[in-house]
């Protein structure tokens, strides 16, 4: 009877461990691995990441999608060039300056022309953050004033030495220059306590940290819709103009005009077009899901009709799921 008992339990394993591996050599057979790559965990594009990764696996049985968190953006453009990502979440300026070997890029021997962009997902402003009683109000009021302008490689930093670039201005120009690390709010902090008279946020709105740095720091967001900053932004296809509008924060009653990148989904040469339109399909399929996650994920979508997008083109798959949708 023992022995009869033994012989049942040896079969049902049997068959449980046969159906396990029936089930894995199935899977393993028809769907295969997407990798998107994102900044580090607690980003924005981290959360914009995930958000893909699962509308992807809800809406391709075939594919496994899966975010994976890096440094940044030096980081992610190597390893999608050399196909160790198959997308990932890039920002356009530090896509302009790898694929012109400027900035961050200067000295490093990598190509990145063999990259594509599928999309474009949310628009990055550069907002001027003011102290209430410090009489900044548009750009050109900070010439003379306390500046933050982030820790070094930073994207605050960048985005500061953007504006500088754009105003022709220097250090020089300020009463003091600190160079405060957003890391762990060291900025807001500094801000808060009056140590700075402003700085530059850089992310999309609303955001929640900003809200409460308007509400109990008494902060304001400053206008930089200049001439300067016009003609910068008409030249350079990295940035574009954006509008924060009012009631964004508390006691913002207008308007405030400003610039900024934004955060493309770009591709692997590896990246077949078949594969780009379904993932594209699945992603704009999923637009309300996206837009109720966070109201800065609208799902913009590219004008088809420009051959160079930000220095390179767009994925074949891209252009064919554009011009049908």
């Amino acid at each position: 009877m023992i022995s009869c008992t033994c012989k049942i339990i040896k079969s049902v394993w049997l068959i449980l461990v046969m159906s396990i591996i029936l089930c894995f050599f199935s899977v393993s057979a028809t769907a295969f691995d997407v990798f998107i790559g994102t900044s580090a965990p607690g980003t924005f594009s981290h959360f914009t990441g995930r958000l893909l990764e699962r509308v992807i696996n809800k809406q391709i049985k075939d594919i496994n999608c899966k975010a994976v968190p890096a440094s940044g953006d030096i980081h992610n453009l190597t390893n999608l060039s050399q196909g160790s990502l198959d997308i990932a979440l890039i920002d356009s300026h530090m896509l302009h300056n790898a694929i012109n070997k400027t900035g961050n890029f200067k000295f490093l021997d990598i190509n990145y022309q063999n990259l594509s962009i599928l999309a474009p997902l949310y628009d990055v402003p550069f907002t001027l953050i003011a102290g209430n009683n410090t009489g900044i109000t548009k750009l050109d009021d900070l010439k003379g004033k306390r500046i933050n302008i982030g820790a070094p490689l930073s994207l605050q930093r960048l985005s500061v030495e953007t504006i500088l670039t754009a105003k022709t201005w220097s250090k020089n120009n300020f009463s003091m220059v600190a160079e405060i690390s957003d890391s762990q709010s060291q900025d807001t902090m500094a801000f808060c306590h009056g140590d700075i008279d402003a700085m530059i946020h850089v992310g999309v709105h609303p955001d929640s940290s900003l809200k409460q740095l308007f509400k109990l720091c008494k902060a304001k967001a400053a206008d930089m819709n200049d001439n300067d900053i016009q003609n910068f932004v008409r030249h350079h296809p990295a940035f574009s103009k954006f509008t924060i509008p009012s009631g964004t924060y508390p006691s913002q009653i207008r308007d405030i005009m400003t610039f900024g990148t934004q955060t493309l989904l770009l591709a692997s040469q590896n990246l077949d077009e078949k594969t780009a339109y379904i993932l594209l399909n699945a992603i704009y399929k999923s637009h309300k899901r996206l837009f109720n996650a966070h109201p800065s994920l609208i799902l913009k979508k590219p004008d088809i009709k420009e051959t160079n997008y930000v220095d390179i083109k767009l994925h074949a798959g891209a252009v064919k799921y554009f011009s049908e949708h």
